[in-house]
């Protein structure tokens, strides 16, 4: 273990160490007397830099060019090897300022009669320290891999001209900076579509989960009355869509509702009204109906077993000290049931118009969108996930589907933190 003798003054300067790990890592170390840390530290610089710098030169002007000759350059594969050198490169500055203030803090405490340890002092304390660090590398690195590069990669498309008539490596991309985003809200085709998958994207995400929510809370509470009798079989038959995969389920609905060999209108519409049925798939409002009230059914299971098990947690006496009090059932329930679902369940709710604005399965699989409208490039009922599919996929348009996905990222985060910050679920103790 280092030891504390008596403050005593010497000539040990920290401004020294500081200028010294400046120059070369690990060179204030090595001033401090930590020779291990120090050449450890010079070690890592000198293989990062033999290794590293040419491919770091090439990724920095790959990512601020985009190439420069059609055909040779890969506008794509630069700007990748440009975000991994960014992403090497933060880590390497982290490392140095690290360097730095170890090296100045440890010349301040020699000052002080600070001593260093010995080697395997030295040696041991590191790992200690290290060890935690050590066991979260994998996992550090594969999250940089899987999550923070693919976002940093979508988020640079939305900055670029990535399109069909667009794509390298016969083409080189260009840097359009917010071209996209301005675009979206000033060219017609761009400005009409958006402003209407937008506005049925907020209808879609608020009435069909709050439907779903407000069902299986309805439920929860029917099922939960002490009257109610059979109650396992009635909550099993209630969780039976919940068993059933939802793309099952929705092909299933998609099926029988289809305008021309459904179920629904050749066995039940045409023989009681007469006529050609209901247009449930080429009428948009029809459409937008049905794909809210499939929703509903698919969401509620989910929330009268959460609903459920948290209603048989609410002390029977809070209801009888209320009703003692003379309050009615409509009392008990805004004062006593509801606040304490809401307490325990708010961030799944959260959770669910969060998954809902970006339910994608229900709307493509359902009708793909449809049905079609005209003087836009998305149908009347797709959602921002599913144009952006579309955008990807069809019209191989990647740059504004980035742009869109950027929007849609900046919508959710901001939404949840608002929610997050609102809810008492997420409140210190003494705040609630």
């Amino acid at each position: 273990m280092s030891k504390i003798i008596r403050p005593r003054i010497n000539k040990h300067n920290p401004k020294i160490a500081t200028l010294l790990s400046i120059i070369l890592a690990g060179l204030g170390q090595i001033y401090n007397r930590r020779y291990l840390k120090g050449i450890a530290f010079i070690i890592m610089e000198l293989a990062f830099i033999i290794t590293c710098s040419n491919f770091i030169n090439m990724g920095v002007w790959g990512i601020s060019t985009l190439g420069t000759i059609p055909g040779v350059d890969h506008s794509i594969y630069l700007l990748v090897y440009g975000l991994i050198s960014i992403i090497i490169l933060v880590f390497a500055i982290i490392f140095y300022v690290f360097n730095i203030i170890d090296a100045r803090k440890q010349a301040k405490l020699i000052i002080r009669g600070w001593e260093p340890p010995s080697i395997m002092t030295s040696i041991k304390e590191g790992y200690n320290k290290s060890f935690v660090y050590l066991l979260m590398t994998p996992g550090f690195i594969l999250l940089i891999a899987s999550v923070v590069l693919p976002l940093l990669f979508a988020v640079s498309l939305a900055f670029t001209n990535y399109d069909l008539y667009n794509s390298p490596p016969k083409n080189l991309l260009d840097w359009v900076g917010f071209d996209n985003f301005i675009n979206l809200i000033t060219v017609p085709i761009w400005k009409n579509t958006f402003i209407n998958v937008f506005s049925w994207t907020i209808v879609w995400t608020l009435v069909a989960t709050t439907l779903q929510i407000a069902l299986g809370l309805f439920l929860a509470i029917l099922v939960n009355d002490s009257r109610v009798k059979f109650k396992k079989t009635i909550r099993t038959i209630l969780i039976l869509p919940w068993a059933v995969p939802a793309f099952v389920s929705i092909l299933i609905f998609a099926a029988m509702f289809n305008n021309e060999f459904g179920t629904i209108n050749r066995d039940i519409i045409i023989p009681l009204f007469g006529g050609d049925g209901i247009p449930w798939l080429t009428d948009p409002v029809f459409t937008k109906f049905l794909l809210i009230m499939i929703q509903t059914w698919l969401g509620y299971p989910f929330l009268f077993a959460l609903f459920s098990g948290v209603l048989q947690s609410i002390s029977k006496e809070w209801y009888e000290a209320a009703e003692v009090d003379g309050a009615s059932k409509l009392q008990k329930f805004r004062k006593i049931t509801l606040p304490h679902v809401l307490f325990a369940t708010a961030p799944l709710l959260i959770v669910q118009y969060t998954t809902n604005f970006n339910n994608f399965n229900i709307i493509y699989l359902f009708n793909e969108g449809g049905p079609a409208v005209k003087g836009q490039n998305a149908g009347s009922t797709d959602i921002l996930i599913s144009w952006i599919y579309k955008l990807t996929f069809d019209t191989n348009n990647y740059s504004m589907a980035a742009t869109v996905s950027l929007i849609i990222g900046v919508l959710i985060s901001l939404f949840a933190i608002f929610q997050f910050r609102r809810t008492s679920s997420f409140k210190e103790e003494g705040e609630i």
